[in-house]
């Protein structure tokens, strides 16, 4: 017997009908981003690697450990796409969207690929939900980007989760407080490779999680305590933004993302019902990375949100907005005669926005109604040789069980009445 096949390790598979919750939590974040005028953008799957590499950082750990990089036919370097924003970026760069008003308001989803060590929360192809608003450099508009995301995790019902928020400075804040952090790391008793990174990008050492680490740099001088003024207000208004629209927030000075390119605003929204992989999302503001990558020297702001992560969230919540039907009506024949005809209605449901399945392959009543059962339908429509002859089918509630006949030429305005057509 030939062994069958199985996933790749490390990747979440969603099959029916979990796959409903999915792509109800998917949609969700999706439709805040419509509501806020951000378009989709459908990005490819890889990139050329270098765009990575310059974009995201060489020292993250990103690039330097977790990416899918081969060489394709031509002997081309190209990767699986490992973020979104890059690629993103390149692509308003590409075709001159940043040309045509600002800012540019894009949104994306789908898979991302990380070869990370599988845990819970942790997978090699993660899901994620992205905004980008490029080209206007504007508090209230990373307060906009924030409260997007705020807002599809409230429409899940979400309610377990905080946002984490700082600043990462600018360009005349960072150099200095670099030195002075730089300062500070070089008197602690580091190991090697922690020494290494500290010399690479030692805002780095301040995000490690080992508890030795985090004591050494208990007292370590914070970014957020020494912004330049031009930043200081920045931070402050996105502060005040945040408050006029009701979104919560917690200050965390410590807080550094995993990619290089951010700037000033940073944020993380955090729920402590997931365990060690407790971010659902995260984003912030990364003003030079559109020159970084050969545009024009225009700001950006941004998120990303872990549908996968977020799915999870809603299990540890309890929360479940979302209806595991495959199918609002099935169809049941008794019969060939039935059959064709119920094929033909089913169209015409179909056709008038209801979701209808049909049993075939000749079941049986009783076969055919545990198919309609595990479908989810509210209503079954069973139809036999006499209901033919009578010019009825019987439309049973599958919730209270009652059935009552209707005209086969009515019962397509009856089914869109009762479901609220």
């Amino acid at each position: 017997m030939t062994t069958p096949f199985a996933a790749p390790k490390g990747i979440p598979e969603y099959t029916p009908p979990d796959s409903a919750a999915f792509a109800h939590v998917r949609d969700t974040l999706v439709g805040a981003a419509g509501r806020a005028g951000y378009g989709l953008l459908e990005l490819p799957v890889f990139e050329d690697t270098g765009l990575y590499a310059r974009g995201v950082g060489e020292s993250t750990d990103v690039v330097s450990k977790e990416m899918y990089t081969f060489a394709d036919r031509g002997e081309r370097s190209v990767t699986l796409r490992p973020e979104g924003t890059a690629g993103v970026v390149r692509s308003v760069i590409e075709h001159g969207l940043d040309r045509a008003g600002l800012p540019v308001k894009l949104y994306y989803a789908g898979p991302f690929f990380r070869y990370e060590r599988p845990q819970a929360g942790r997978y090699r192809q993660l899901q994620q939900v992205g905004i980008e608003a490029i080209g206007v450099d504007d508090p209230a508009l990373d307060a906009e980007v924030i409260a997007v995301a705020d807002e599809g995790f409230r429409a899940l019902g979400l309610r377990g989760y905080r946002l984490e928020l700082t600043s990462l400075g600018d360009e005349e804040s960072r150099p200095a407080y670099r030195t002075l952090l730089t300062d500070f790391l070089s008197r602690l008793d580091l190991d090697e490779a922690t020494r290494e990174r500290a010399r690479v990008n030692p805002l780095r050492v301040l995000d490690d999680k080992r508890p030795e680490v985090r004591a050494l740099t208990a007292d370590a001088p914070l970014l957020l305590h020494h912004l330049s003024a031009a930043a200081k207000d920045h931070h402050d208004a996105v502060k005040a933004h945040l408050d006029d629209l009701g979104v919560a927030y917690v200050e965390n000075p410590r807080m550094v993302r995993g990619l290089d390119y951010y700037t000033k605003t940073t944020f993380e929204f955090v729920h402590d019902g997931l365990g060690a992989q407790s971010g659902i999302g995260g984003g912030g503001r990364y003003d030079g990375l559109m020159a970084t990558l050969g545009g024009q020297p225009l700001s950006g702001v941004g998120f990303g949100i872990g549908v996968d992560r977020t799915l999870l969230a809603c299990r540890a919540e309890g929360v479940s907005p979302w209806s595991e039907a495959r199918v609002e009506v099935f169809g049941v024949p008794l019969g060939d005669a039935a059959k064709s005809r119920l094929v033909v209605l089913a169209g015409a449901l179909r056709r008038a926005g209801v979701r209808v399945d049909v049993s075939y392959g000749g079941r049986g009543l009783k076969g055919a109604m545990k198919s309609a059962d595990r479908s989810g339908a509210r209503y079954a429509l069973v139809l036999g040789d006499r209901d033919l002859e009578a010019g009825t089918v019987g439309v049973k509630d599958l919730v209270s069980g009652e059935q009552r006949p209707v005209a086969l030429d009515a019962v397509v305005d009856e089914l869109v009445s009762l479901l609220g057509g």
